[in-house]
């Protein structure tokens, strides 16, 4: 087991439309995508398409949803390890004009325990923050045994303050930072008052302020796409996260300027397709994108 992601697991439903219809409207949409969803099932994806080996622990029920999930991850020769729940999760998302909009349906009430796994050969975890007491867990038992703790904090969650202290990667949103009431600079602050060795905070369009070690904050302008060529930014985060636990895993003495530069080539390449599967890079999809888009000014 090279990676280990633990998150919530989504079958979302992706379509382009004008407008959402009320009452007893009806509409057509011009296009739609069906795939695997959430943050950290979206990150292990990516990881298996560039060709990692990621084992992923997430929820899943019982149910035809929950059997064409795990088709998907066999597909990818993703090991799942289940948390059951009653019912899947689902998302409704309509990309527009850059921006998307979701509706989701979540069960997150497990029925059991999280499973005990052994991390003698992981080499990286990845969190979103959903299923916390796992979560909890597994930083803690990675960060003892000196493995590389990532976090996707792309909202703050109730166990977030303790769950940091044993994360080594914390990339966070821009609504991470409006939840916290302080500013980007006032968050990355946060994150080494923590004692996260590498913290960001991602802001999409406008691309990435970082930290590693004792150095200042960097800014790591996004990459220059055409309005025209933007189709889906939803999961662009996801995939973000995904692929800088890829490089790591690649070459972890590099610095992370790299892993980061890396990542923004596969989120700028997913943005221009619809939905989660399509919009996963391979290597050459990422050096595509690094080669075609300048950076825009920081």
């Amino acid at each position: 087991m090279q990676a280990l992601f633990i998150g919530q697991a989504y079958i979302d439903v992706t379509f382009l439309a004008d407008s959402l219809p009320t009452g007893d409207e009806k509409a057509i949409a011009r296009d739609y995508a069906v795939s695997f969803g959430g943050n950290a099932v979206t990150a292990a994806f990516c990881c298996a398409k560039l060709g990692g080996k990621p084992e992923l622990m997430c929820s899943v029920a019982d149910d035809w949803l929950g059997r064409m999930f795990r088709d998907m991850a066999m597909q990818y020769g993703i090991t799942v390890h289940s948390r059951k729940v009653k019912e899947s999760s689902l998302s409704f998302i309509m990309p527009k004009g850059g921006k998307r909009a979701i509706v989701r349906c979540r069960d997150d009430e497990y029925l059991h325990p999280f499973p005990p796994l052994t991390i003698t050969d992981l080499r990286a975890l990845h969190l979103d923050g959903h299923m916390p007491d796992a979560a909890l867990h597994y930083a803690k038992a990675c960060r003892e045994a000196g493995k590389l703790t990532s976090l996707d904090g792309g909202a703050v969650r109730s166990n977030t303050d303790e769950l940091l202290e044993f994360i080594d990667a914390a990339v966070v949103s821009e609504r991470f930072c409006q939840q916290l009431g302080k500013s980007t600079g006032e968050t990355l602050n946060y994150l080494r008052s923590k004692g996260c060795p590498i913290g960001a905070v991602t802001l999409g369009e406008h691309g990435t302020v970082w930290y590693e070690g004792d150095g200042p904050d960097t800014i790591l302008p996004a990459l220059d796409v055409p309005v025209g060529k933007v189709i889906d930014s939803n999961g662009a985060g996801d995939i973000f996260h995904g692929a800088y636990i890829t490089s790591y895993l690649r070459n972890p003495e590099a610095g992370w300027s790299d892993h980061f530069r890396f990542a923004r080539g596969a989120s700028t390449h997913s943005i221009q397709h619809l939905g989660n599967e399509a919009s996963l890079p391979t290597a050459d999809d990422i050096q595509s994108a690094i080669s075609e888009f300048p950076e825009k000014a920081a």
